[in-house]
């Protein structure tokens, strides 16, 4: 196929951006870009991108679309598992595409056309060129996880494999207590009700995979596997890229745009209050469903 705060003023999370684009983050700034790949994708990405590839289906000259593919992970263990095959990236981040083009150019076995797109979806590739089709850690709204179902069906082909992976139920809920003790003290009724949605908005293993059939999938399987993320204090996980380029983004973009600023520094100081002789330990539920797409779909 041929396609062409006061105290601590420089710690504040930059998670005021409005441009929040279907998965982790937003649009990623140059200087964002590099701390994505370097610290983001091995200490926390990885574990979503490991499911997913023990999940892919093997197949001759595969063409696959990796939609928001930020910085290009996992694509090269991709086209490991798939030789011969093609890889099409797009992202809403071009300095994030530029990187992934930069280490494309470093590995001659990885194909690959890397594209910038306005949105996750449509996205700039026709309609069932592909016989895979996937995305890492897409927002889990319940309208976003519509959204992209039907952009995954719309590229594949008939019997073409999608694979999602994304944090499931219960991920992240160590976070999501903290914000809720600060909006009760505080008194934030509408921050209290926006994390209960959120966190029922979260999909289990088994809604996934109705989603998954009810988008026009057969076959459909889904796999957990539960991990944890560490830091030692507060300000560790205040300055963390995880917490800056995607818890932040994340609960942000879940509870609306609710404002969080005052909220995070409560959270860090709470984690040196309640865990000054341990570590914190933040649940990830790190989820991934396959499909084929059904015939006629």
């Amino acid at each position: 196929m041929s396609m062409s705060v006061d105290d601590d003023a420089g710690l504040a999370p930059r998670e005021a951006r409005a441009d929040i684009i279907g998965l982790v983050g937003g649009r990623l700034e140059a200087a964002d870009a590099a701390v994505f790949e370097t610290f983001v994708v091995p200490r926390y990405l990885k574990a979503f991108g490991d499911l997913a590839l023990s999940m892919l289906a093997a197949g001759e000259d595969a063409q696959v679309a990796h939609l928001d593919c930020r910085t290009g992970y996992p694509d090269l263990e991709v086209t490991q598992h798939l030789p011969g095959s093609h890889l099409f990236g797009c992202d809403p981040s071009a300095p994030a595409i530029a990187l992934a083009r930069a280490k494309a150019g470093t590995h001659r076995d990885l194909v690959a056309d890397y594209r910038v797109a306005s949105a996750a979806w449509p996205s700039p590739f026709p309609a069932g060129a592909f016989s895979h089709a996937f995305s890492l850690h897409p927002l889990s709204r319940p309208e976003d996880r519509t959204g992209l179902l039907e952009e995954l069906g719309r590229l594949l082909a008939p019997y073409g494999q999608a694979l999602v992976a994304m944090p499931l139920r219960g991920s992240f809920a160590e976070l999501a207590d903290l914000l809720r003790e600060y909006a009760l003290k505080h008194e934030v009724v509408p921050m209290t009700d926006a994390i209960d949605r959120a966190s029922y908005g979260r999909p289990t293993v088994e809604l996934l995979g109705s989603e998954m059939e009810r988008g026009g999938f057969d076959f459909v399987d889904v796999e957990l596997r539960t991990s944890t993320l560490e830091w030692r204090s507060g300000r560790d996980f205040y300055e963390d890229p995880v917490a800056r380029l995607v818890l932040f983004p994340e609960f942000r973009a879940q509870l609306g745009g609710t404002d969080l600023d005052r909220a995070w520094d409560y959270v860090r100081d709470a984690i040196d209050k309640y865990w000054s002789d341990s570590t914190f330990e933040l649940t990830v539920n790190v989820g991934c469903a396959s499909g084929r797409k059904r015939a006629g779909s």
